[in-house]
């Protein structure tokens, strides 16, 4: 899972191929959840790197593994 912002949600929306979208109070996406990302090998250990930019924000990159 993604969280994009530390809000509780309010609503999700699950969009095909498996990946959930969570809403907070004021409609805007607080997090975003990708469902057996292992198996469908969209995550692997060790293999993880995410950029993350938005306007008027500096560009953000950063890299992770699951065990």
């Amino acid at each position: 899972m993604v969280v994009l912002r530390d809000l509780p949600p309010v609503d999700a929306v699950e969009e095909p191929g498996g990946v959930i979208i969570s809403y907070g109070e004021d409609g805007e996406a607080v997090s975003v959840e990708f469902l057996h990302a292992s198996v469908r090998n969209l995550i692997r250990t060790g293999e993880i790197s995410v950029t993350l930019q938005a306007d008027g924000l500096p560009a953000m990159a950063g890299a992770s593994a699951f065990a």
